[in-house]
């Protein structure tokens, strides 16, 4: 893997824990700040949730594999 995609592969984990803490702080407010009454949205905005940060998890092993390959 050439140092350009290494790079590139960095860049996508960063980007994609961005959008899991930003997710998972969306799921904090409504858990802190708007349960019960906003009950509804807690699938929605959990799955979202989970979505990010396994799309996190990939990409950082895709990353720890090329950089002990």
């Amino acid at each position: 893997m050439t140092p350009e995609e290494l790079k590139s592969l960095e860049k996508a984990v960063s980007k994609a824990k961005r959008i899991a803490s930003e997710r998972a702080s969306e799921l904090h407010d409504l858990v802190e700040d708007r349960l019960p009454a906003a009950y509804e949205e807690l699938p929605a905005i959990a799955q979202a949730t989970y979505d990010a940060c396994r799309a996190w998890a990939e990409a950082n092993a895709q990353l720890k594999a090329a950089a002990a390959g």
